[in-house]
């Protein structure tokens, strides 16, 4: 279910993924088309001077300015930077405070802690990785038994409804109740609640793991808001057998929503983007945040981001985004809400499942709400069919970057993208060109 306010924010519903399709059609050589314009002469892109936290530090006179994307009001969880007040920030260290909780219907299978080892210490690994060590992201627990809420689970009404509708409200307040003794709500940026995995259905059936974010009408806790919450809910089993590796994804995909990050998936599935952001599919093996997404959280400096948004030809050299350091994103504005993304994706470090490295090229629209495709991948291979058969990672688009020598187009814009080459370290040449 859709969000139903601007400070209301809830994520989608969505089915179990279904097993990757075992098909493969005839690779296509044709090209992807696809299109700018604005102003400077040709030569090298030199990507500008450092800012102070990636988008936050921007200012109008800035090199990035034509770049720094917005959305309007209307738009509940935006892709524009900076992103709004009101979330948990995701730079330095950051206190998670993290409960584990049951009900006398749903009483807590083994130890509490077994639960909380089901996500820690991977998805405290997973942020340092994806962040290149800027986020220093530190799950607390200061109640190390079940927390044991005072009502069954089925009479708090528990669905993926209006945030903080009754059940949700008296939810968070009898669990602020049992952990006041204890806690002090005032030490933590953000909550996750591992609840009990026999409350509710299993996760082959619906997922009822759901995040509220920048909620100004939150219950309060210790005189602070508990405006970024994630609930996770039954285990995140599809069948494939990795759950013990996989199933602690679903809690760095939920903490994305307290830093402001949208749901790239849609009504119908992860087709948009595929595997190439956890806020897309967060089944089965690892996968990384898009490089907007790391420039949007303030985990790229402006010396690794370049936008290219003037007239005439411009060359970069981009180094593989898992790797820490070098240029990362290239940026080519559309207009004021949209613009074309480039980077280049490649197997390592939480990018397992790439299995054809190249420029991954994508659109990012700051007017689309969550869970409604804010984010485009292009298909450098389309009707391929894939590279993979990886359980859970979106066949058709597993081969979508671009290669030396391919390129993309915008007609109607006047851009176009070429991918040179490649070099022996593995970094890639891509030229930008706008008419």
């Amino acid at each position: 279910m859709q969000p139903q306010s601007p400070r209301r924010r809830i994520r989608p519903r969505r089915t179990r993924p279904d097993r990757i399709r075992r098909r493969r059609m005839a690779a296509l050589g044709a090209v992807t088309v696809l299109t700018f314009a604005v102003g400077t002469s040709a030569g090298a892109g030199h990507l500008a001077a450092p800012t102070t936290a990636g988008p936050i530090g921007l200012t109008r006179s800035s090199a990035h300015s034509p770049c720094a994307i917005h959305g309007g009001p209307d738009v509940q969880m935006t892709e524009g930077i900076p992103t709004p007040a009101g979330y948990s920030r995701s730079t330095g260290t950051v206190h998670a405070l993290t409960l584990m909780v049951d009900f006398s219907d749903a009483p807590g299978q083994g130890s509490a802690m077994d639960r909380f080892h089901e996500f820690f210490p991977q998805t405290r690994e997973w942020f340092r990785k994806a962040s290149y060590g800027r986020l220093d992201y530190r799950p607390e627990t200061p109640v190390t038994g079940w927390l044991r809420m005072p009502k069954p689970f089925r009479s708090y009404g528990i669905e993926r409804g209006a945030p903080f509708d009754p059940g949700y409200r008296q939810l968070v307040q009898d669990l602020v109740a049992a952990a006041d003794p204890k806690v002090d709500f005032r030490s933590y940026d953000l909550l996750n609640v591992l609840v009990t995995p026999n409350a509710g259905p299993s996760a082959l059936d619906t997922v009822l793991s759901v995040t509220f974010a920048d909620n100004a009408d939150a219950p309060v806790a210790d005189g602070v808001a508990v405006a970024n919450a994630s609930f996770v809910y039954s285990r995140q089993d599809d069948g494939s057998g990795t759950y013990d590796r996989t199933g602690y994804r679903v809690l760095p995909h939920e903490n994305g929503h307290t830093f402001g990050l949208p749901d790239l998936y849609t009504p119908e599935g992860g087709g948009a983007v595929g595997h190439w952001d956890i806020m897309s599919e967060d089944w089965g093996p690892d996968n990384d945040l898009l490089g907007w997404h790391k420039w949007k959280l303030g985990w790229l400096d402006g010396s690794q981001v370049g936008c290219a948004s003037g007239r005439g030809s411009v060359t970069y050299t981009l180094t593989p985004l898992y790797r820490p350091g070098g240029a990362k994103l290239v940026l080519v504005p559309v207009d004021s809400r949209t613009l074309y993304a480039l980077e280049l994706r490649a197997p390592g470090g939480n990018d397992e499942a790439v299995c054809k490295p190249g420029i991954l090229i994508y659109k990012v629209d700051a007017t689309v709400d969550t869970g409604h495709g804010p984010v485009t991948v292009y298909d450098a291979h389309r009707g391929s069919g894939g590279c993979t058969r990886v359980p859970n990672v979106q066949t058709e688009l597993s081969d979508a970057p671009f290669s030396p020598g391919q390129s993309f187009k915008d007609p109607r814009h006047h851009i176009t993208v070429q991918v040179l080459g490649a070099d022996d370290d593995g970094n890639y040449r891509v030229r930008v060109v706008r008419g």
